[in-house]
């Protein structure tokens, strides 16, 4: 297959649909189809090999000033084109977050109107360089959001749609443009051939939401490059002899959608109990401007509980940073506030042979069904119920408890959760192979 795989860029975020985006792409080139990754509104990062082109199609900063400046539009490609380039994109988006909701409302909107839209002329750029320089039989776009132009693209190709996100953007918009962007996507589901979701109940969510027809929306379990962290979890124990500290561990973006102030309040509670007096805290993922202040509230906590010391933050980390993070941990947990559809780094956790207390919404309950069927269950996981902090403290305390930590994954899992596994099932998908929901 010749594929066309848009992926959206996060603003120098470590996203997890643009990684996952990078993941596929790279497994699918490996196994012989031609994929090119093209990155849409800003360059993506990813923690391994960046497999995308060298150029960015809708890029941010001129998407941005053709709705702020309605005539910006109308200028000619040669005069503003250099506002594509990935260096200038990563220099003017560098402190990205802070856009109005109003203007960020009204700039999905528009984008949803493709060529109606005010940026027609990115749009039609787009649709020229498929049409001549790539000439896909296929094009996977990472979500419906950037989707405007599906009409257009699906006379040429079969247009397939990701969704893994999509609705919490959504909900980051006011209500009156969150029902009008969705009435619009609405309208858009009809011309693609079909829809990929990583978990039965966010398919069936956004089934719901977008009206889409049962043919059309396809489940494809989650997989991740595993062979580095399986490598860790084979070695854990010959290394350097660390200390006698119990590391409970934490590895996501640092926003109160991924939990994060959860886990700080339980182990402030797990740290009242004398039995938990060697249990330390480890923190490592991406922290946004916008969630300054977040996280200072976090790291004041920790200090009135007079907790310094017995705590840590790793920061942003690249691909040998986490691996080394994740096999230097006893226990793993990431607390999620909203129903993760996708919990890569659960996969990257259990691939480091690493215990889980995880929340039972989102992809969460399928993740852990998979994880115990392939593992035999022999990985020591368990789900808490996601509306109780008090069921967390509990489920965290039972999962300290025992005695064996870490565990080497069997074949089987490996298999299962390894990207190669789930490459193979978006190429049957792809290809018609695969039965829909």
């Amino acid at each position: 297959m010749r594929i066309a795989y848009l992926t959206a860029g996060a603003a120098g975020m470590f996203c997890g649909s643009c990684m996952n985006d990078n993941a596929v792409a790279k497994e699918l080139i490996k196994a012989g189809h031609d994929c090119v990754l093209m990155p849409v509104y800003t360059p993506i990062r990813t923690d391994v090999e960046d497999m995308s082109v060298d150029r960015v199609f809708l890029g941010g900063v001129n998407v941005y000033l053709a709705q702020k400046l309605p005539l910006f539009g109308y200028l000619p490609r040669w005069l503003v084109g250099w506002l594509d380039y990935p260096w200038i994109i990563k220099a003017l988006t560098s402190k990205a977050g802070k856009t109005s909701p109003e203007l960020l409302g009204e700039l999905t909107l528009s984008m949803l109107d493709g060529l109606e839209g005010r940026q027609r002329k990115e749009f039609s750029d787009l649709l020229d360089f498929l049409k001549t320089d790539i000439r896909p039989d296929r094009i996977l776009l990472t979500n419906l959001l950037i989707g405007g132009v599906i009409p257009q693209m699906s006379t040429n190709a079969e247009v397939w749609v990701m969704l893994q996100g999509d609705d919490i953007f959504l909900d980051s918009l006011s209500p009156t443009h969150r029902s009008q962007a969705i009435e619009r996507m609405r309208r858009l589901v009809g011309f693609a051939k079909g829809f990929i979701c990583h978990s039965e109940a966010y398919a069936k969510s956004m089934q719901a939401m977008l009206g889409i027809e049962q043919n059309q929306l396809h489940v494809v379990p989650l997989g991740v490059a595993t062979k580095d962290f399986f490598e860790i979890s084979a070695s854990a124990g010959s290394g350097t002899p660390r200390d006698d500290s119990i590391r409970l561990g934490y590895l996501a973006r640092m926003a109160p959608e991924k939990g994060l102030h959860r886990l700080v309040d339980a182990f402030i509670a797990l740290k009242r109990n004398p039995e938990f007096s060697k249990l330390r805290l480890e923190l490592a993922g991406w922290m946004g401007p916008q969630h300054a202040s977040y996280w200072k509230e976090q790291q004041e906590k920790l200090h009135q509980a007079g907790l310094n010391g017995q705590w840590s933050y790793a920061g942003t980390l690249d691909r040998g940073e986490k691996v080394k993070f994740l096999g230097g941990l006893d226990l793993f947990c990431v607390p999620t506030q909203y129903a993760d559809p996708k919990g890569i780094f659960l996969l990257e956790a259990v691939a480091s042979g690493l215990p889980y207390v995880m929340p039972d919404h989102g992809a969460f309950p399928e993740l852990h069904r998979r994880i115990e069927q392939a593992g035999q269950g022999s990985l020591s996981g368990g789900l808490f119920r996601h509306d109780s902090t008090e069921d967390l403290i509990d489920k965290l305390a039972m999962a300290l408890g025992r005695p064996a930590r870490r565990v080497v994954p069997g074949p089987e899992l490996i298999v299962e959760l390894d990207i190669a596994t789930h490459v193979k099932r978006i190429v049957a998908v792809l290809q018609g192979k695969s039965s829909s929901l």
